[in-house]
């Protein structure tokens, strides 16, 4: 069954995969590319090519998410991590999952005011538009060479969308913040989460650790100026790839978010940022 990676993008997914990939999938906790592919994505074109889907027909991909979720599962009756930005919901009358398919989500989130300008560079986008982006009710994300479209939805949407599985006990909330500054705590959190959910493997804190000091953000960051990191976008613009590990931690919405739009952020997603303790009353 699948174990989701959830977030709205540019919120740290990719840091938490790359964690568990060096965990799961190396020997000795290192880090590499090769390895963090192997915690795929959903949707992707291939997922429904092989189903002899039309991939031109949006319509049609939404409606087998789940016969694409079935093969998957299978395929291999292990436990097996999945990244999406999808929203947990219904599109075209389809559901995006459902329990057959899901073991469990964990779900990351990011300060909004630092997400709208990680999204911004990703998607080459002004701050302005990206601000747009990120309170579109209404939001999919784009088809690529690769990737299916997905419903984004606004980013409270999306996040207070995947707090469905709670009930069921299928959820975890980690905080990009708390990955980066209590990075210990919470991967031991998240461990003991996939133990709750049955997952089998032997849990070793020197491996983790090791985990851990691989994929800091500088790490990374050299290691794409060395080699190819193949979900960095093509700049239109120049026809190059984007620089993925572009700020990292050193993104900071107090230095760098003008007032116009972080007011705007705030104002849209009060309830959701108190909640999170992102703002204060």
């Amino acid at each position: 069954m699948i174990i989701w990676l959830a977030s709205y993008p540019k919120s740290g997914n990719t840091l938490l995969r790359s964690i568990l990939s060096s965990y799961f999938y190396s020997q000795e906790g290192d880090f590499n590319f090769e390895n963090l592919y192997k915690i795929s994505q959903f949707p992707i074109l291939p997922q429904f090519m092989r189903l002899g889907i039309d991939v031109d027909n949006e319509e049609e991909v939404f409606k087998n998410f789940i016969k694409a979720q079935n093969l998957i599962n299978e395929e291999s009756k292990k436990a097996k991590f999945f990244k999406t930005h999808s929203s947990l919901c219904k599109i075209y009358g389809s559901s995006f999952t459902d329990s057959k398919n899901t073991l469990g989500a964990i779900y990351i989130v990011r300060d909004p005011r630092n997400v709208v300008t990680s999204f911004a560079h990703h998607y080459d986008l002004t701050i302005d538009q990206a601000t747009d982006a990120l309170i579109d009710k209404d939001r999919f994300m784009i088809r690529t060479a690769k990737s299916c479209s997905a419903f984004l939805g606004s980013w409270s949407f999306n996040y207070n969308s995947w707090k469905d599985l709670e009930k069921n006990n299928k959820y975890l909330l980690i905080k990009y913040e708390d990955l980066v500054n209590k990075k210990k705590s919470t991967l031991l959190k998240v461990f003991k989460y996939l133990q709750t959910l049955g997952v089998e493997f032997k849990f070793d804190i020197v491996k983790l650790n090791k985990s851990i000091k691989a994929t800091e953000f500088d790490k990374m960051k050299n290691l794409e100026k060395k080699e190819v990191f193949y979900e960095g976008v093509i700049d239109p613009k120049t026809g190059k790839r984007k620089v993925f590990f572009n700020l990292g931690p050193k993104n900071d919405w107090r230095k760098i978010l003008d007032d116009k739009n972080r007011i705007k952020i705030e104002k849209n997603f009060q309830k959701e940022m108190i909640e999170l303790g992102y703002l204060k009353l």
